[in-house]
């Protein structure tokens, strides 16, 4: 073995979530890293389906180029060092967003899923889980995403839902609350009439403030100036009614507070928060991340099939590090994002 190849290998101890991953064949492993047998001479996807080797004769590889640098090559059975089926699915589900972002006229999912070659039946449950959306779903994001771009415009409402591809404006108005959160002129008047209620609280990490729209949860902000929060509210939701010191919405900021403090407990509010088509596929790749594990950018764009995408896919995350495993940059300071990784690591192997 080379000493590259010895600098690169990782041998596997039985507290190893990547080992962990192996026994379980976890697909969602795929990608992330490969595991080598040293009496077999092979390396492998994670997920693969052979006969599991024992633990003191397996090391790991972040590529299938370090893995072949050291001697191995790529199993015939999972077949590391060609396209998985998930990436493969990840390229048609990347296809099919294209299609249904430039499509004005409603597809039926037969024809949808004919274009990108596959059957309407697998083809909607790998949509699905990739989106986080169904196909239908989607094109309808399309649809109000483009009637929010078209508000934002000089011309009519009327025209704008015209533009956007709705057959009529009575369908239109059926949803227009639920993807505006308010009526198309208040939208316009940016978030006039709409009031959102808003507490501050402190937490082990300073101050946090989360506000809420009549919908849901619309923001949770954290920094160590309590006016500077209530600022930043302000210029996000400048039309809006805020309003404050609200009896009720307390118990709003205690479950934020017992989120943040003790994340195992879960967040069990509405969500109200606003974006884009794209910004909705990473959000729903970021919620897919299990607690106490982290993923790089890179694989969150490769998981939502925009391989390209790595910068674009930067929304602040705890969870998403750099593709060495560094911490980098985060909203609330990098020190946060280390202290939040951290306890929640250990509430994982606590309930493990």
């Amino acid at each position: 073995m080379s000493v590259l190849a010895k600098n690169l290998t990782t041998a596997a101890s039985v507290d190893d979530p990547r080992w962990i991953a192996v026994q379980e064949r976890d697909p969602q492993a795929d990608g992330r890293f490969y595991y080598a047998v040293k009496t077999t001479g092979v390396y492998c996807r994670p997920s693969c389906a052979a006969r599991l080797a024992r633990i003191e004769n397996v090391s790991f590889y972040s590529t299938c180029e370090q893995a072949e640098a050291a001697g191995y090559r790529a199993c015939l059975r999972c077949k590391p060092d060609q396209r998985s089926v998930r990436e493969c699915n990840a390229d048609r589900v990347a296809q099919a967003c294209a299609i249904l972002d430039q499509c004005d006229e409603a597809l039926s999912l037969d024809e949808l899923a004919s274009r990108v070659d596959m059957s309407p039946y697998h083809f909607h449950r790998v949509f699905k889980s990739a989106t986080g959306l169904t196909p239908r779903q989607y094109a309808a994001e399309c649809r109000a995403n483009r009637v929010r771009k078209s508000l934002a415009g000089p011309g009519s409402v009327t025209t704008a839902i015209f533009d956007a591809g709705y057959s009529s404006s009575s369908r239109f108005y059926e949803r227009s609350d639920d993807f505006l959160g308010m009526t198309p002129s208040d939208y316009r008047a940016g978030g006039t009439n709409v009031e959102i209620r808003f507490a501050i609280g402190e937490c082990v990490f300073g101050t946090i403030l989360a506000a809420a729209s009549d919908r849901g949860v619309c923001a949770i902000l954290l920094g160590s100036d309590p006016q500077a929060l209530l600022e930043e509210l302000q210029d996000r939701f400048g039309q809006a009614q805020l309003i404050g010191a609200d009896p009720i919405f307390e118990s709003v900021i205690a479950k934020v507070i017992r989120f943040v403090e003790a994340p195992a407990a879960g967040l069990d509010l509405p969500l109200d928060v606003g974006g884009t088509i794209f910004q909705r596929r990473v959000w729903h790749a970021l919620a897919k991340i299990p607690l106490g594990e982290t993923m790089s950018y890179a694989e969150v764009a490769n998981s939502i099939g925009a391989p390209k995408s790595a910068r674009a896919v930067a929304i602040p995350c705890h969870r998403v590090v750099r593709s060495d495993g560094g911490i980098s940059g985060y909203r609330w300071g990098v020190e946060v994002k280390r202290q939040l990784l951290e306890r929640e690591a250990a509430f994982a192997k606590s309930t493990s």
